[in-house]
């Protein structure tokens, strides 16, 4: 298989801790060469630049407060994450959005953290790694304000409708794909839809430690997902979309490399 991209690690969580030399050396191994190491909350800034200094060769990061985090951002925050990136020069700005499933954070709260991440994402002329959990709605309100000034985004870790995918595409976001598409059972509509993504607007993720897929063989112990599972992603989701497999790999790499660059 060709070389693969994986936008989404979490690699600040504390499960990654004792040996995350050890994990990317065996996604690279399977060829996952690439990683997206993603922010939740200002508090992991530095963890998440250092580990991106220690693995500059295949690492890209982002700088963001996860809708889960919301209720720790005011106007201060605000400030901080602007010298933060001016300081660090990340590759994207999230992870934020809207997630109401939860709703950790208030509704208030969560509103007011997106709209100003992409306000800063705009200024600082910056792509957008976006989160949106049951709340589509309110989601689209804010986004279509600022629509087009946006420099580009991703939905990461679709999970959505046809109506909600349509939506997206229709004002140019990127669509990232997890190991969530492989639970046949909750997924059939969603695993269906997958075909009417572009593969040029298509990027793929394991969003570890979470979300293992459903279907992996020999599944470790502690069920921590890593980026070494990517490959078993990439061709569940080829088969569906009927691309491929190396094409897929190929094509969604070049998407990532670019839109992160």
């Amino acid at each position: 298989m060709n070389n693969l991209f994986d936008i989404a690690c979490n690699f600040s969580s504390d499960r990654f801790d004792k040996d995350l030399d050890d994990v990317i050396q065996r996604a690279k191994e399977k060829k996952v060469t690439k990683f997206l190491v993603v922010s939740a909350s200002l508090k992991d800034v530095e963890k998440v630049h250092q580990i991106y200094l220690n693995n500059r060769d295949s690492c890209f990061f982002t700088i963001g407060v996860h809708p889960h985090h919301a209720n720790e951002f005011n106007l201060s925050s605000s400030k901080e994450m602007k010298y933060l990136i001016k300081k660090y020069k990340p590759h994207s700005v999230g992870e934020t959005g809207l997630d109401f499933f939860r709703n950790i954070s208030s509704y208030e709260e969560q509103l007011f953290a997106f709209e100003e991440q992409i306000k800063i994402a705009i200024d600082n002329n910056q792509p957008l790694f976006l989160h949106q959990r049951d709340a589509h709605a309110d989601f689209m309100k804010v986004i279509k304000k600022y629509k087009d000034s946006i420099p580009k985004a991703v939905l990461h870790c679709f999970t959505g409708t046809q109506k909600e995918l349509d939506d997206y595409l229709n004002i140019g976001f990127y669509i990232g794909l997890t190991g969530w598409i492989c639970d046949e059972r909750r997924n059939v509509d969603l695993r269906k839809s997958l075909i009417n993504i572009p593969i040029e607007k298509l990027m793929i993720e394991t969003d570890c430690p979470y979300l293992i897929p459903r279907n992996l063989n020999d599944k470790p112990k502690n069920n921590r997902n890593e980026p070494s599972y990517l490959p078993h992603i990439a061709k569940e989701i080829a088969d569906l979309v009927k691309i491929d497999v190396n094409k897929f790999a190929e094509v969604t790499y070049a998407n990532s490399i670019n839109f992160f660059k």
